[in-house]
């Protein structure tokens, strides 16, 4: 009964009948048996290169404990002929985000700061944060005070009411005026910059993804009295052993590295090396918390891995398994109904720094997956999820811009099956 269900569903998700989730039960597994199919997954990342999404995948799985996939296909860099390989290092943009996250929950475990926090008690610029209200009657914008702190748990959760790059507001336009992440800056002068660009809406009324991270990441260097890149280096790339992943690359591992392709009139042309190499090969004075780590499928995985693991990969112990949870856990109130596009995510809530998974996929579109899995992806169209489920952590590589995502449903639906639910959830 429950197959025919099941079946119908999906027959009338594919019609444009909307589909009601059957009743959420509590699981300690998987309702459907999950089995990784090499063959599939090989042939979907070879799709991704034969209809032009991508010039190059790889993809990395481990599951209860073991490597159970690895598969590449086409070019790391097609002008030079390199093939897509297993040590090919790839920028992941806002992958970068979750390391970012760990490194401040770990000060939080330290007793450094609480959730709540006002962020002014540790940055002082954001004090007195105005607001943007509309326009008055002469067309002029109009700013009213916050009428309460921007706090730590906002920062992490996106509820800050920062901006993140042009909009239709003047408030966005005062944020492209501040350049708050030029790369010739540093975060503390990344934050005060920011902290006199208007909010978007009083802290903690919407999700809105922002540059939020980065402030995390200026919270950490203050905190810590490390230098950003030096403090992630130290408690976790190197208990971790991640020796690929970095902000600033050696000129030694340019060899290795995948070019970065973008879509222009309907094909995808390879950038100039120069160019898209900006963030990785000069000394920059910008460290960004939310972007700007290039990295190789096993040393993300290493990171994945940890977090499946409850904060801890062979003997290194990176968080506590609460905070794992907690991070791992939709911090988002019911009533912040206003969510930007995270709803496209699927039926999914907002963690620190990871998107939560809370139903089953609900049409035949989404995304496949299972109930509880946390993740994130990266605007060159990286993706990485955790299943504690299915025991399960994936890393998917692809340098294609701007960010494309049905490569991660068509990849999604080739690690789980097309017609996966996965558990019903609590």
């Amino acid at each position: 009964m429950r197959g025919k269900r099941m079946a119908l569903a999906m027959i009338l998700a594919s019609s444009g009948f909307a589909v009601i989730a059957p009743p959420a039960q509590a699981q300690t597994a998987p309702a459907e048996t999950l089995a990784i199919d090499k063959a599939r997954i090989d042939a979907a990342l070879k799709a991704m290169i034969a209809d032009g999404r991508a010039a190059g995948t790889s993809a990395l799985i481990w599951r209860d404990g073991r490597e159970v996939y690895f598969g590449a296909a086409g070019m790391a860099d097609r002008d030079a002929k390199r093939p897509m390989r297993r040590d090919t290092i790839a920028q992941i943009y806002s992958m970068t985000k979750p390391v970012t996250g760990v490194a401040l929950m770990q000060l939080w475990e330290a007793g450094r700061f609480r959730l709540d926090d006002p962020l002014s008690q540790y940055l002082p610029e954001y004090a007195n944060m105005r607001v943007y209200a509309g326009k008055d009657a002469a067309g002029q914008p109009h700013y009213v005070p916050a009428e309460r702190p921007i706090t730590v748990r906002d920062i992490l959760r996106h509820t800050a009411g920062f901006a993140y790059g042009a909009g239709p507001t003047p408030a966005h336009a005062a944020y492209v005026a501040a350049e708050p992440l030029a790369l010739n800056i540093t975060l503390a002068e990344s934050s005060r910059r920011l902290a006199a660009v208007p909010l978007l809406f009083q802290p903690g009324m919407q999700w809105e993804y922002s540059i939020a991270v980065d402030v995390q990441a200026a919270l950490v260097e203050k905190l810590s009295g490390q230098a950003f890149a030096t403090y992630v280096r130290t408690h976790i790339f190197e208990p971790l052993k991640m020796t690929d992943t970095a902000w600033r690359q050696p000129d030694a591992k340019r060899p290795r590295f995948a070019a970065m392709n973008e879509r222009n009139d309907g094909k995808l042309v390879q950038q100039d090396a120069i160019e898209a190499q900006k963030l990785n090969f000069r000394d920059n004075a910008l460290t960004p918390g939310g972007f700007g780590l290039a990295s190789t499928l096993d040393d993300y995985q290493c990171f994945a891995r940890m977090l499946l693991n409850k904060g801890e990969l062979d003997g290194a112990r990176i968080l506590k398994p609460s905070t794992v949870k907690l991070m791992a856990t939709d911090q988002l109130d019911p009533a912040t109904t206003e969510r930007a596009w995270l709803p496209g995510k699927g039926a999914v809530g907002f963690g620190f720094d990871f998107a939560v998974r809370k139903s089953p996929p609900q049409t035949a579109d989404e995304n496949r997956g299972a109930v509880g899995e946390f993740f994130w992806d990266g605007a060159a169209s990286t993706l990485f999820w955790v299943d504690p489920a299915n025991k399960l952590t994936a890393v998917f590589f692809v340098q294609t811009m701007p960010y494309d995502g049905t490569l991660h449903r068509d990849f999604r639906a080739a690690v789980y099956g097309a017609g996966y639910r996965g558990p019903a959830g609590d």
